[in-house]
């Protein structure tokens, strides 16, 4: 087998009318992609690369109006696929490991389910999970939410938490992947996911989600395990949604090797 070393590379990469702000560490090692949530940078992923090393190609990007990309007129979740899409292509990735945290974990599953012999498997960090509690009361909760929080933006940017947005288009977004997260329309997807899934879910409530509610939404993967046998439960952690990659990283990376083994085995045996 030849083994190509990639060179690093950090630069931006073109997509629509929009550029992203992407790191590539290079190296010959598997590739693993990470896709941030909703409002996130590519910052929060340091503890798992860290911990997970040299022996892996580690991409990352900060999705359209977070971090250092740049603004778009699209900020819909079929752009941000089509996002992931043109850096894998730019940086010549092919079949990585796509890591996600939240709306980056939908990410993952989507575009695993649609693109099956292009992905090695996928590691969800508290995302992907079937829900259906948003209805007209809560779409309005949400708006007036981030109306709220609006002050607060300049200073949660700085922290890699929210985007170069308003607070309706923070809100449409937040709105849109919970529309998304709906049992009828993320059932489906879930089902057709063939590459191996791994899950790593956090504990209790987190902003705009109360624990019990948390709970409850993470219980509802439970059919969708019993149905799929390509998914599975890697850990449930004790740090809640926010914090799960600052202090359970350990457990995100171990399931980074847990599909790094099952995939090489799997092609052994091949």
């Amino acid at each position: 087998m030849t083994i190509i070393e990639h060179s690093p590379w950090t630069g931006m990469v073109p997509v629509d009318d929009t550029a992203l702000a992407v790191t590539d560490t290079g190296g010959p090692g598997r590739p693993v992609v990470y896709l941030n949530g909703s409002y996130a940078d590519r910052s929060h992923w340091r503890h798992v690369i860290a911990e997970l090393g040299d022996g892996y190609r580690h991409i990352s990007y900060d999705e359209r109006a977070r971090g250092r990309s740049r603004r778009a007129s699209d900020y819909s979740f079929e752009a941000c696929l089509r996002d992931l899409d043109a850096v894998l292509r730019a940086r010549g990735v092919e079949r990585p490991i796509l890591v996600g945290w939240s709306y980056g974990a939908m990410l993952a599953v989507h575009w695993a389910a649609r693109n099956p012999d292009r992905v090695l498997g996928v590691v969800s960090a508290d995302g992907a999970l079937p829900h259906d509690w948003l209805d007209d009361a809560a779409r309005a909760q949400i708006r007036t939410l981030f109306r709220r929080l609006s002050v607060l933006f300049p200073v949660a940017r700085r922290l890699g938490l929210a985007a170069r947005m308003s607070a309706a288009q923070h809100a449409e977004i937040n709105i849109e992947i919970n529309e998304l997260c709906a049992t009828a329309a993320l059932g489906p997807v879930l089902d057709r996911v063939t590459a191996p899934t791994r899950y790593v879910l956090a504990s209790g409530g987190n902003l705009g989600g109360e624990a019990e509610l948390m709970e409850q939404i993470r219980g509802n993967l439970d059919p969708v395990l019993a149905r799929n046998p390509n998914i599975r439960l890697s850990a449930k952690v004790p740090s809640n949604h926010s914090k799960i990659l600052r202090k359970d990283f350990r457990a995100l990376a171990d399931a980074v090797r847990e599909l790094t083994t099952t995939t090489a085995t799997a092609h052994g045996a091949g």
